[in-house]
């Protein structure tokens, strides 16, 4: 007898990439699977019910569930509402890095298995970051918008608006997993001198690349800061105006974890001022930007619009990493990635 899996893909990771990679990793296990495809990122995830970043409604979700023992997906909502109307459902696997769009707690008590997909974008994001920072270090941002206006700025090259090397520079990097290492590896390769503010670090993996540090200190000291924490309680608003006031005049603030982590109307004060000297900014306190956000005019900013961790060899690495979990459930395996193992112990 066949399971019925349902490939819910957007734009980026289509339906039919998870099918073919769930059937890969199925192997000769029969499947019916079926396809679904929400609108992301032509239109913007959000809050749906309690789950707080998420694309498509419930209605779809209850609809397209039906009979369905497993879904793979990468935004699709998993909510109270929908395991209450699911009871076939018994495994849910989302492709993104963390289960932000389950019900956690709603999906262990109704028994349902849910898996994520970590490290699936590192070294995208770790990439884009470094693209922020060198670009913001040297003025790429505003010296690319006055000659697309066709302005030629020879005075970027007077001694004040020179922008500057990464090599001897001090760079504090706050969070060190996935993509703070990897950033890490190439600014040490670059020549920089690398501090790290993350007290979940294990001192074994910093040895030979960098420096542990308070993040009193890793702000004195650093002229480059690049932000890779997650967002928790306690790092929630954790670089405000007072942590950006306590670096070197003249430093470079780069963001491609969460917008939640920074105060960005301390950040726009600081390039206004010229104590900060560039930002890279990939993450926002409101995703649209409003046509209204300062940072659209602040000086000495490079901005994109949240699209670090996409490239084609994410998409392919996401749904591979979320079907090898679909193959190890069919056989029984232990699930490597499983938010809530204790549904795995019980059944």
């Amino acid at each position: 007898m066949s399971t019925t899996v349902l490939a819910a893909g957007n734009h980026f990771i289509r339906p039919g990439l998870f099918a073919e990679a769930v059937r890969a990793a199925a192997g000769e296990l029969p499947l019916d699977v079926r396809e679904l495809q929400f609108p992301w990122p032509h239109t913007p995830f959000g809050p749906v019910a309690e789950v707080i970043e998420a694309s498509g409604s419930e209605e779809e979700m209850i609809e397209a569930l039906r009979g369905v023992r497993i879904c793979v997906t990468e935004h699709g909502p998993l909510t109270e509402r929908i395991l209450a109307a699911c009871p076939d459902l018994e495994l849910f696997c989302t492709s993104r890095g963390g289960p932000v769009n389950a019900n956690l707690e709603a999906a262990t008590k109704h028994g349902v298995a849910v898996c994520y997909a970590p490290g699936r974008n590192a070294t995208a994001t770790a990439e884009h970051t470094l693209t922020l920072l060198l670009a913001a270090a040297r003025g790429v941002g505003d010296t690319h918008t006055d000659l697309r206006e066709g302005t030629w700025r020879g005075d970027y090259y007077d001694y004040d608006n020179c922008g500057i090397e990464i090599e001897g520079a001090t760079v504090g990097l706050i969070g060190y997993g996935a993509i703070g290492s990897r950033v890490a590896k190439v600014l040490r390769a670059l020549g920089a001198d690398i501090l790290v503010h993350d007290p979940y670090v294990r001192p074994d993996a910093l040895e030979g690349v960098a420096e542990q540090v308070s993040l009193d200190e890793l702000l004195r000291r650093s002229r480059v800061v690049s932000l890779h924490a997650r967002v928790t309680d306690e790092t929630k608003g954790m670089i405000g105006r007072a942590q950006i006031a306590a670096m070197p005049r003249g430093s470079i603030l780069v963001n491609c974890a969460r917008g939640a982590l920074l105060d960005y109307d301390a950040a726009c004060d600081a390039l206004e001022s010229g104590h900060l000297a560039g930002a890279g900014f990939d993450v926002f306190p409101e995703e649209p930007l409003p046509a209204d956000s300062r940072l659209l005019t602040a000086p000495g900013v490079v901005l994109t619009p949240h699209i670090a961790g996409g490239s084609r060899q994410v998409a392919h690495k996401a749904a591979g990493i979320a079907a090898a979990e679909v193959g190890r459930f069919l056989r029984g395996e232990p699930l490597a990635h499983c938010a809530n193992p204790e549904v795995i112990r019980a059944g």
